[in-house]
């Protein structure tokens, strides 16, 4: 079976590399995709957010890495896959997600959405909260892959200069 998990993974977070890698020890073939919202303002681009996450999950090999600007229900219509995971870490994203859930249930009635729940010790971290200690100069060395932690030290110390 082929599941979908989306996100705009502004950045992918070790949350998000768990709930990958247990998505692909449960499913044949996981799908990332990266969503890219051009009315919000983001840290990387889509482009960097694609190899960031491609190099996170390239030793997971029925793991695929996509990007869209597309709605959710288009493209899993249009990749024939019919179950998207969603994670969640609070009450507060079910109630989020439950709402998103419904919502791509009325548009496309085949899809169906997998809640799972965020291991405990990845469950306070989101990508907002990763930015934020990280340019205010905190470790976040065990909050993100370490391409990641790379990858923002570089761009953080390009945008001091």
């Amino acid at each position: 079976m082929k599941v979908l998990y989306t996100g705009s993974f502004d950045p992918i977070t070790n949350g998000h590399f768990d709930l990958i890698k247990r998505c692909s020890d449960k499913f044949e073939n996981v799908v990332v995709t990266i969503f890219n919202n051009n009315s919000k303002e983001h840290f990387f681009t889509v482009e960097e957010r694609f190899r960031l996450v491609s190099d996170a999950v390239k030793d997971l090999h029925n793991v695929t890495v996509d990007m869209t600007e597309d709605m959710t229900v288009n493209y899993a219509k249009n990749h024939n896959i019919d179950l998207i995971v969603r994670g969640l870490r609070a009450v507060s994203d079910y109630e989020y997600e439950l709402k998103i859930a419904s919502i791509n249930k009325h548009l496309y009635p085949e899809l169906e959405t997998l809640f799972m729940i965020a291991s405990p010790n990845y469950s306070f971290i989101s990508s907002s909260i990763v930015k934020e200690v990280a340019m205010y100069g905190g470790d976040i060395s065990d909050l993100v892959p370490k391409n990641v932690l790379a990858a923002i030290d570089d761009k953080l110390r390009r945008e001091l200069k």
